[in-house]
């Protein structure tokens, strides 16, 4: 796979937080490689408050993960 990722740091909160978001969307792609699943199974989750919670948990660990690594923007 391609390799994407070069550094946890980032110059903002914001960026760490696009960052959070665009891990959690690739730990998604790594677990399922099919587009076309991916794609098929939206429709449900997306409407679905429990994977909707569960999506923002993931975002939320990442992204403390993040801040971590850029000792917090200090």
């Amino acid at each position: 796979m391609n390799q994407w990722l070069k550094s946890l740091r980032t110059a903002t909160p914001q960026e760490g937080f696009e960052l959070a978001i665009t891990l959690s969307q690739k730990g998604v792609e790594y677990t399922q490689p099919s587009a076309e699943i991916r794609k098929k199974l939206r429709p449900k989750y997306s409407r679905d408050e429990d994977s909707l919670i569960a999506a923002s948990q993931v975002i939320a660990i990442n992204y403390q993960t993040i801040a971590a690594a850029n000792n917090y923007w200090k």
